[in-house]
């Protein structure tokens, strides 16, 4: 499914040529409010993952955005997920996501599938998201537009190369690519997958 994701704050701005200042990120605190801040609307902006399978995937993924709508039970949510895989617009909207408040951790559950992410504490119009997968790490930032102040760009790049990455292996989408409104020229219910997945 789509990526969820922000950073931490107060992370002094990195330069390609300069050390970053890796300040540990901070999950969030998993109460009511957070839970229901992460309902609606978001764009995927860009991510890095260490596992192959999601790296392969982020390479097609030109644009994305995913909705979270409530659940049939507490502390789940449906998703419906629009993007672009090269050439090709996709919907789905068959997953859920389950909360885990003790750990911070949500669990996107897409048929026989499972991948996990926590959830890292940020400004309220970013989803920045921590993934595990078979020991692999990576990180995601979405937001509520497409568009992310430069600041909250540098400090995700910054906690990129804090996690090992080159930022020429972040993926990062374009506006220019989103796909039409839904129903439009969308191709229903394929089984491709990209992050903004969690895992």
């Amino acid at each position: 499914m789509l990526a969820f994701l922000i950073l931490a704050v107060g992370l002094v701005p990195a330069h390609a040529t300069e050390f970053p200042t890796c300040a540990p990120l901070v999950p969030a605190d998993m109460d009511n409010a957070t839970v229901d801040r992460l309902l609606g609307h978001w764009v995927y902006i860009m991510g890095a993952s260490q596992y192959p399978p999601h790296m392969a995937e982020m390479k097609e993924l030109k644009y994305a955005t995913f909705t979270l709508f409530p659940g049939r039970n507490e502390d789940e949510f449906n998703v419906t997920e629009i993007m672009r895989l090269n050439e090709t617009c996709v919907v789905r909207n068959t997953s859920k996501i389950h909360v885990f408040r003790h750990n911070s951790t949500l669990a996107h559950e897409e048929g026989q599938e499972v991948s996990m992410a926590e959830l890292i504490h940020s400004d309220k119009d970013l989803f920045i998201l921590k993934h595990f997968k078979d020991n692999h790490v990576g990180l995601s930032l979405s937001a509520r537009t497409p568009e992310v102040t430069k600041e909250q760009l540098e400090e995700f790049e910054a906690q990129l190369r804090c996690h090992g990455f080159k930022l020429e292996e972040a993926f990062i989408t374009s506006p220019k690519d989103a796909c039409p409104e839904a129903g439009k020229e969308m191709d229903e219910g394929s089984k491709a997958t990209a992050e903004p997945q969690l895992g």
